[in-house]
């Protein structure tokens, strides 16, 4: 049996298979890797499409579209290789891109998620959005990168290269995970259907012990914003939701009810900003954000007893003060 499979989660994407999987087989196909399409229950023709024009390519077809969270649980369970890729199916991968990130994860058996470094696919200079060189988590929970804040981007010009790096976050964007370990923490939460289940799940790993890296001596090049535009009020509502759920979910009782209360005020911000600027799609996905969060919280029962989220990479900073007033 191969010890690595790389799967593309598909839900309608003939057009990002066309564009992009030529250069997964070229670069993933291996004798010890796999590649995969699960396909999310699509209604085009993009399974016929590669059945016919890549017969190397395996594919597991789902009966519906399960999200991004539960479409990876499910073909992650079924393939059950040692070690996993989840990879977007807008991104172009490059000559032997998955080695270094399979050997890490050999060689350290206390890792438990590493990612490559991720450029825009638009702007091959620049760090993408999504992840970038290595995700981090500010005191407040709110996502950041090596080579991005909030939206400023850093051209790439090796200031993160070196050897592989502790992080708080691997992006969903290129994620290597340990399989055995993936499925014991029970993998993405499906209730985030998508957006930040990878942030969760590396925070779920973190407090079992592992470590999350980011290995710049693997480039991917990312898209980004393929399934759901950035100024879709629904990624909007996601973004909102999901990082409340997942600052709930991996703080300690008492110091979640200080944070989110924290987060209630800042978010309370955001509505006016979206509201003065005429963005009222945005403003009603943050209010319909925090209605959901207050009703599925409730699920959520088992909370950790101790608080690893402050010792998290990048945890020592304020980011939005830094960013905004500060001007850092």
């Amino acid at each position: 049996m191969k010890k690595l499979a790389v799967i593309i989660l598909n839900w309608n994407g003939r057009k990002l298979l066309e564009q992009f999987l030529p250069a997964a087989v070229r670069h993933t196909i291996s004798e010890e890797a796999d590649l995969w399409v699960a396909d999310n229950g699509s209604t085009d023709d993009s399974v016929a499409y590669v059945r016919e024009n890549f017969p190397d390519v395996k594919v597991l077809e789902l009966d519906e579209n399960l999200g991004f969270a539960e479409g990876y649980n499910v073909a992650i369970a079924r393939t059950d290789y040692p070690y996993t890729i989840l990879l977007n199916s807008d991104v172009e991968v490059t000559e032997g891109w998955t080695l270094p990130l399979v050997n890490l994860l050999e060689e350290r058996s206390d890792v438990g998620a590493v990612m490559p470094k991720i450029r825009s696919y638009r702007n091959k200079e620049m760090f993408e959005y999504a992840g970038a060189a290595g995700g981090y988590l500010d005191r407040l929970g709110y996502p950041y990168c090596r080579g991005r804040r909030f939206d400023k981007i850093e051209k790439d010009s090796g200031q993160y290269d070196g050897d592989p790096v502790e992080v708080a976050w691997a992006s969903g964007a290129a994620l290597c995970v340990r399989t055995s370990l993936y499925l014991e923490l029970g993998g993405l939460d499906k209730n985030f259907f998508a957006h930040m289940e990878e942030i969760d799940l590396c925070c779920r790993m973190i407090g079992a012990g592992y470590k999350v890296m980011a290995d710049m001596s693997s480039t991917v090049y990312h898209v980004g914003g393929a399934s759901l535009p950035k100024e879709d009020p629904k990624k909007t509502y996601l973004n909102f939701r999901n990082n409340l759920l997942l600052l709930h979910k991996n703080l300690p009782r008492k110091r979640g009810r200080k944070v989110l209360f924290l987060r209630r005020l800042m978010d309370t911000l955001a509505f006016i900003m979206f509201v003065v600027k005429g963005k009222t799609g945005d403003a009603r996905a943050v209010m319909k954000a925090h209605s959901d969060f207050r009703k599925m919280r409730k699920e959520y029962t088992n909370l950790p007893v101790n608080d690893y989220m402050s010792t998290l990479p990048g945890a020592d900073r304020y980011i939005v003060i830094d960013h905004y007033l500060l001007r850092k």
